[in-house]
C-alpha cells in the first residue's frame, strides 16, 4: 500500500480563510435554492427578465478597470467570444491562447513538460520575462487563481473547460495599478458564464496519424431569473506522438542544407581506440552507428484530463446579490524521454573487456535502449480546486459595495525517468565488484548492474496554495454634463503559500526529504476615478468626447516591502465614429515565491573540475574544482516596467459592419530576473558580469558566498581545501535581477461584417508588428537588437467566414514571422511558420426536446505544413504542429 504524504505550506491562515469562504458559501446555497424553487414556478423556463438582463449587463466589469458598465479608458482590450472559441476548435484555455498573435506561444502546441522547471505552459504576452512567475497576470473572473509547478507559481489556464467560458478579455498593456504584481506584458481574463438554462453536452473525436484526441463537455444549469446554478464537467484524453512520427524533428538536416546532429550513443554503440571508430557489433574500424537519440522521446504527450466547474448566483433582496464559483481540476501526463545514454571508458578490470588492437582501455559509446526500452517514462500529476463566494450590496441606485473572497489549493507532483550516471560509469569502468557493465551486448551485463543504474528519478512535488479577500467601492460621484463621474476604492489582502521538494536517487526513496516552506501576505489599497469631461450632451464638431481617467494601487509585501504603481488614461472622440486613446503606468512583478533563497532547488554544487575557464587561463585550472549556486536568491528586486501606448478604434457609420483598431504600445521592462550566462565565455568577457564570480577564491571568499546553503558533490566547502587544493572558481548562477527588455510596436485589427441574402459573411485581420526590440543581458551592459538575432517582427492571423441557412464556416490563415539568426552555422535565417487551419458547422435545427444541436469539423494545418528548420540539434523551431488534425464535434442542447 502506497501512502502519498504531500507538501503543506504553512497554511493556518489560508485554511482559515477557506474554511470559512466554504462554510459561507454552503450556507448562503442552501438559501439560494430554496428562493429558487419558489422562483421557478412564476419564470418561464429559459427566459431571462429584461430587467435583471440589464442589471446583469451594468454588472459587468471589464477587464483593465475596476468600474462597473464602462471600457477601461484609454486601454486596447481584445475580446474573444465563445462563438470563437468554437470556432477554433480548441480542448483547453492554453490552447486558444496559443491562436492569439501578441501571446508569446503563438502558432505553437501548448505543452507542459514533466520535469521541475516548466510542468505547467504559462501564457506571456510580449515574452517578457523567464522566472517562476509570469509578466502577464491570468485572472478568473477578475481574480487571481492560485499557482502550479514545482519551480513555477503561474496559474495553468487548462483548469477551465473552454464550454464555460463567455469570453476571454486580453488587455495587452500594463495593469499593475488595478491588479498589482504580475501585470506588466498586460493581463488575460477568462470569464465564466454567468448564467445557464437547460443541458449542453459537446463531444469531439480528432485524429492524425496515429494520433487519437476525444473531449467532451456537459453542462447542466437552471436559470430562474433572480439566479442561476450550473455545473459542467469535461474530459480531455489523447495519446502520444514521438518525434519520429513526424519528419521536421529529425536532426540530419543535411537534405535540408544542414549538418547532421545525429549522436554515436545508440543502440548498438560504437567503440572508439584512439581516432579510430568501430560500429557494434561487428567492431570494423573506420565504422560508426549514428542515431536520433530522442526518436521515442515525446512531441506531444500523452494526457487525460478532468475538470468540474460550478456557479452559483442569486439575489438575496433588491440590494444584496450573492455568488459564487468553484472548480476542480486533475491532468495526469505522461512523456516519453530519450533512453539512457552514456559515453565512458572501459578497460581490462571490466571482466567484459574486448581488446580490438591489443589496447589496455577504450571509449565506449552507447544507449540502454535494448535492455531498457526506448525511452525513459516521466509522469506528472497536478490537481488543483478553487472557490470563488463573494457579495454585492446595493447601497443606492448610484453606489455598490462588493465583498469578494476567493481561496484554492493546487498539488504538482513529478516523477521523471532516470538512471544512475554514477554507477553506469562506475560498473562500466569495472571499479564495482559483482557490477560489471558490458557495452558490447547490454543483456549480457551484470543483473545488479543494470539494476541499480535503473533504479534511478528525478522527483519533485509542491503543494500551493492562496487565499484572497477584497472590498470595492464604486460608484458615482457627481454629474457632470459630459456623463457620470465614477469612482471606485478598495482594499485587498492576499496571502501565498509554497511547500516543495526535490530529489534524485533510487526510485521512491523521497519520503524522508526535507520540505521547504515559503509563503507571503500582500495588503493593498487602490482607487480609480473616471471623468468624462464631453459627452454626447455637451459636445461640438471635432470634441464629441473627452474621458480621462486615474488609477492607483499600494502593494505592501511582507517580503519584498511596499511599492506604489499609478496609470493615466484619455479618451478623445473628434467625431462620433473615432475613439483615439492613450495610456500611461507603472508595473512590477513580485519575485515568485519559487524563485526566493527558501524554495527546493537551492543549492551549492561542488564539480570536481572546472569546466568553465577564462580565455587565457592555463588549462591545467581544468582539473581544478569548481563551486557553482544554483536555486534561488533571497537578494531578489521585483522586475518593473514603465509601459504606455496610443491608438485609435474607427467603426464608421457609412460603412456598417467595419471597425479598426491600430495601437502603438511601448514597454521598458527592467530587473528581469535570469541566469548568468555561466556556461559561455561572456561570463568573462562582459565585465558588468564580473560580481557574479571570483576566480580563484579565498576560503573565506567561497564560503561567505556558499552561506547556509547545502552543499551538493563535497563533504563541505572546507574540503575542496584540503591538502592545498582550492576552488578555480565560484559562480553564481542563481536567479538573479540582471537585464533589461525595451520593444515597442503596433497591435492591429481590422475587422468586417455584413448581413447578406443568403446569411452573412465575416472577415478579420489581427496582429502584431514589432518596430523594435532590444535586450540587455545585465544591467550596465550593451544593448542587443533582437529583431536581428531570433526574434519575428509580424504575427497575424487572417479570417475568412460566413454563413448561409443552416451552415456556418470560416478559413484562418496563421502567421508567424521570420528572423534572422547570428552564430548558426550554414543558416542566416529562419523562414515565417504559415498554416490554415478550417471550421465547418451545420445547424440541425430543432427536433423535439433536442434545440441548437450543430455538427462540426475542424481541419488545423490544413496543407499540412511543417515548421522551420533549424541548423541545430533542435532541428526545428518557430512553432510546432501535429500535422494535419482533423476533428469531428456535435455539439447540442436540451
Amino acid at each position: 500500500m502506497n501512502t502519498e504524504v504531500r507538501p503543506q505550506p504553512n497554511s493556518r491562515r489560508a485554511t482559515l480563510a477557506g474554511l470559512s469562504t466554504l462554510a459561507i458559501a454552503m450556507m448562503l446555497a442552501t438559501a439560494g435554492t430554496a428562493q429558487a424553487q419558489t422562483a421557478a414556478a412564476t419564470d418561464t423556463i429559459g427566459a431571462q427578465p429584461d430587467a435583471q438582463a440589464a442589471e446583469d449587463q451594468a454588472d459587468v466589469v471589464v477587464t483593465g478597470t475596476l468600474l462597473r458598465g464602462v471600457a477601461p479608458t484609454g486601454t486596447n482590450v481584445i475580446g474573444i467570444t465563445q462563438d470563437t472559441i468554437v470556432a477554433r476548435g480548441v480542448n483547453s484555455s492554453n490552447d486558444l491562447l496559443a491562436k492569439i498573435p501578441q501571446v508569446g506561444n503563438f502558432g505553437t502546441i501548448p505543452v507542459g513538460l514533466a520535469n521541475f522547471g516548466l510542468p505547467i505552459v504559462r501564457p506571456n504576452i510580449r515574452n517578457l520575462g523567464a522566472s517562476g512567475g509570469n509578466t502577464t497576470l491570468v485572472l478568473l473572473n477578475g481574480q487571481r487563481g492560485v499557482g502550479a509547478g514545482i519551480l513555477q507559481t503561474t496559474i495553468d489556464p487548462s483548469i477551465l473547460p473552454p464550454d464555460v467560458l463567455e469570453r476571454v478579455e486580453v488587455v495587452p498593456d500594463g495593469g499593475s495599478a488595478v491588479y498589482g504584481s504580475d501585470a506588466i506584458g498586460g493581463v488575460i481574463n477568462f470569464i465564466t458564464r454567468k448564467r445557464f438554462d437547460g443541458v449542453s453536452a459537446n463531444m469531439r473525436y480528432g485524429f492524425v496519424g496515429d494520433y487519437r484526441s476525444v473531449d467532451g463537455n456537459l453542462t447542466v444549469g437552471k436559470d430562474w431569473g433572480s439566479g442561476s446554478l450550473y455545473l459542467s464537467y469535461a474530459y480531455v484524453w489523447h495519446n502520444e506522438i514521438y518525434n519520429k512520427d513526424r519528419d521536421y524533428t529529425s536532426p540530419d538536416l543535411r537534405a535540408k542544407g544542414g549538418s547532421d546532429f545525429r549522436v554515436t550513443t545508440c543502440a548498438p554503440g560504437n567503440i572508439q581506440v584512439g581516432a579510430t571508430n568501430y560500429a557494434l557489433p561487428g567492431l570494423v574500424a573506420g565504422t560508426v552507428n549514428k542515431c536520433d537519440p530522442n526518436a521515442y522521446a515525446t512531441l506531444f504527450p500523452r494526457e487525460r484530463r478532468n475538470s468540474v466547474f460550478g456557479s452559483f448566483t442569486q439575489r438575496l433582496n433588491d440590494s444584496v446579490s450573492f455568488s459564487a464559483t468553484a472548480y476542480w481540476s486533475r491532468r495526469d501526463t505522461t512523456v516519453s524521454e530519450a533512453p539512457g545514454m552514456m559515453s565512458g571508458t572501459i578497460s581490462v578490470l571490466n571482466p567484459f573487456f574486448r581488446s580490438i588492437t591489443g589496447e589496455l582501455q577504450q571509449n565506449a559509446s552507447f544507449s540502454f535502449a535494448d535492455v531498457f526500452g526506448n525511452s525513459l517514462k516521466s509522469r506528472q500529476r497536478f490537481e488543483s480546486y478553487g472557490v470563488t463566494p463573494g457579495f454585492s450590496f446595493k447601497l443606492s441606485d448610484k453606489w455598490q459595495l462588493r465583498a469578494e473572497s476567493n481561496f484554492g489549493r493546487s498539488y504538482n507532483q513529478v516523477r521523471e525517468g532516470a538512471i544512475d550516471t554514477t554507477t553506469a560509469t562506475l560498473a562500466l569502468a569495472g571499479l564495482l565488484p559483482g557490477m560489471a557493465l558490458n557495452p558490447y551486448n547490454l543483456s549480457a551485463s551484470s543483473p545488479a548492474a543494470l539494476a541499480a543504474i535503473r533504479n534511478y528519478e528525478n522527483y519533485g512535488d509542491a503543494t500551493q496554495e492562496m487565499a484572497d479577500g477584497r472590498l470595492i467601492l464604486d460608484g458615482s460621484l457627481a454629474q457632470l454634463p459630459g456623463g457620470d463621474v465614477r469612482l471606485a476604492v478598495g482594499a485587498e489582502y492576499y496571502y501565498a503559500g509554497l511547500a516543495s521538494r526535490i530529489a534524485q536517487g533510487a526510485i521512491g526513496s523521497y519520503a524522508n526529504v526535507k520540505t521547504s516552506r515559503t509563503s507571503r501576505d500582500v495588503r493593498s489599497a487602490f482607487g480609480e476615478l473616471m471623468i468624462p469631461l464631453i459627452g454626447p450632451e455637451n459636445g461640438s464638431p471635432g470634441l464629441r468626447g473627452l474621458q480621462l481617467s486615474g488609477s492607483i494601487r499600494y502593494d505592501d509585501y511582507s517580503d519584498q516591502g511596499g511599492t506604489t504603481n499609478p496609470k493615466v488614461g484619455i479618451n478623445y472622440k473628434p467625431i462620433s465614429d473615432l475613439t483615439i486613446r492613450g495610456n500611461y503606468g507603472t508595473s512590477f512583478n513580485a519575485p515568485s515565491l519559487a524563485d526566493t533563497s527558501s524554495t527546493s532547488d537551492s543549492r551549492a554544487t561542488a564539480l570536481p573540475f572546472s569546466p568553465f575557464i577564462a580565455p587565457g587561463a592555463s588549462p591545467l585550472n581544468q582539473l581544478r574544482s569548481t563551486v557553482v549556486l544554483a536555486g534561488g536568491n533571497p537578494k531578489l528586486r521585483p522586475e518593473r516596467a514603465h509601459t504606455w501606448s496610443v491608438g485609435f478604434d474607427w467603426a464608421p457609420s457609412r460603412i456598417p459592419g467595419l471597425a479598426l483598431n491600430l495601437t502603438y504600445y511601448n514597454v521598458r521592462f527592467k530587473d528581469a530576473i535570469g541566469l548568468v550566462p555561466f556556461t559561455q565565455p561572456t561570463l568573462f568577457t562582459q565585465p558588468n558580469f564580473a560580481g557574479y564570480y571570483i576566480v580563484n577564491p579565498t576560503l573565506a571568499q567561497a564560503k561567505a558566498l556558499v552561506g547556509n546553503l547545502n552543499v551538493v558533490g563535497a563533504p563541505s566547502i572546507d574540503s575542496l581545501y584540503a591538502g592545498g587544493k582550492s576552488p578555480y572558481i565560484v559562480i553564481d548562477a542563481r536567479r538573479n535581477n540582471l537585464g533589461a527588455v525595451n520593444t515597442d510596436g503596433l497591435d492591429f485589427n481590422l475587422s468586417y461584417v455584413r448581413k447578406t441574402g443568403f446569411g452573412a459573411i465575416n472577415a478579420s485581420v489581427a496582429g502584431t508588428y514589432t518596430l523594435n526590440r532590444k535586450s540587455q543581458a545585465v544591467a550596465g551592459g550593451p544593448f542587443a537588437d533582437d529583431l536581428e538575432n531570433g526574434v519575428g517582427r509580424l504575427s497575424f492571423v487572417a479570417t475568412l467566414g460566413g454563413k448561409a441557412g443552416g451552415f456556418v464556416g470560416s478559413a484562418s490563415f496563421n502567421y508567424r514571422g521570420g528572423y534572422p539568426i547570428l552564430l548558426v552555422p550554414q543558416q542566416t535565417r529562419v523562414d515565417a511558420f504559415k498554416t490554415v487551419d478550417l471550421f465547418l458547422g451545420y445547424d440541425l435545427g430543432e427536433h423535439g426536446f433536442v434545440k441548437n444541436a450543430m455538427l462540426t469539423v475542424n481541419i488545423d494545418n490544413l496543407f499540412d505544413q511543417d515548421p522551420p528548420w533549424l541548423n541545430t540539434s533542435a532541428a526545428y523551431t518557430n512553432g510546432t504542429t501535429l500535422g494535419r488534425l482533423v476533428t469531428f464535434g456535435i455539439r447540442t442542447k436540451f
